[in-house]
């Protein structure tokens, strides 16, 4: 996967990657470095709302990669589950309004409740938002998180159990990301990601810094941890995938940091380590 060729013409990023900017900034600030594609956390859509910020994105000829999140899904009580599918009916809107063709799914998880139930509410959920997604054209994403967060963030935790998902919810407007953060440790990963084949709807990279000193937020640079990233990239592209390489780095460090300059760093890993 290595190349000698400037290319950024599949470099994404994540407004979660540069929290710290607003919309507006980080629609200025990839623009500026030449990165073609932005996918947008809610919570950048928040001060504006969605159709205002559909225009802005519309303005900046930027490729709207996808929406995140959706998801959450598993609750105790039959309230919480509609309030739950209500919140992801409008993060379909949104995305509709925004010009995302993907919803990605953190599918939620409940201390203390068995993971199969979790996961019989998150199929359920998912399948009650189909017909929206449907009717709006965009497609939902189950995104398998690491198995450390599957107390609180998610009981989907390996691309096996979200393909077993895919087979049991049975619709073309479902599919999974795969992100190298969560699943790189998986010994399957290779015949799960050739078994999602064109069902993969997007690819996140960032790394694992060795040792992890938190969590959620210390992710870090392509190239600056233990992942593989050209080694799975290679596996999701054998199935066929073209799409985006969406990076995605939750970390206080970088936060921290300039954020025009961490987005050159970005660039520089990216062809280097992805």
């Amino acid at each position: 996967m290595a190349t000698s060729l400037v290319d950024y013409s599949r470099l994404c990023l994540h407004t979660i990657t540069t929290k710290p900017w607003s919309l507006a900034q980080c629609i200025e600030g990839y623009t500026k470095a030449g990165v073609p594609g932005i996918t947008i956390w809610r919570m950048h859509l928040d001060p504006q709302g969605a159709k205002e910020s559909g225009k802005m994105l519309r303005d900046s000829g930027l490729t709207v990669v996808s929406l995140a999140r959706g998801g959450f899904f598993p609750a105790t009580t039959a309230a919480e589950r509609r309030q739950a599918i209500d919140d992801n009916k409008r993060a379909i809107e949104e995305a509709a309004e925004i010009g995302a063709p993907l919803v990605v799914l953190v599918c939620g998880a409940v201390p203390g409740m068995p993971l199969a139930e979790a996961r019989r509410q998150i199929a359920d959920g998912i399948g009650s938002c189909i017909p929206d997604a449907e009717a709006a054209g965009v497609k939902l994403s189950i995104e398998p998180l690491h198995p450390m967060y599957a107390d609180t963030r998610s009981a989907v935790n390996t691309l096996r159990q979200a393909n077993d998902m895919l087979s049991e919810i049975g619709s073309p407007t479902v599919g999974v990301t795969v992100d190298v953060y969560h699943v790189w440790w998986d010994p399957e990963l290779d015949r799960e990601i050739q078994r999602a084949g064109e069902r993969i709807l997007s690819f996140h990279i960032s790394d694992w810094r060795v040792p992890t000193r938190d969590m959620l937020n210390d992710r870090t640079l392509m190239g600056e941890g233990c992942i593989n990233i050209r080694e799975i990239r290679g596996w999701v592209e054998s199935t066929g995938f073209e799409g985006f390489n969406e990076v995605e780095i939750f970390s206080h460090e970088w936060w921290a940091t300039d954020q025009a300059q961490f987005v050159e760093k970005i660039k520089k890993a990216y062809l280097e380590y992805s």
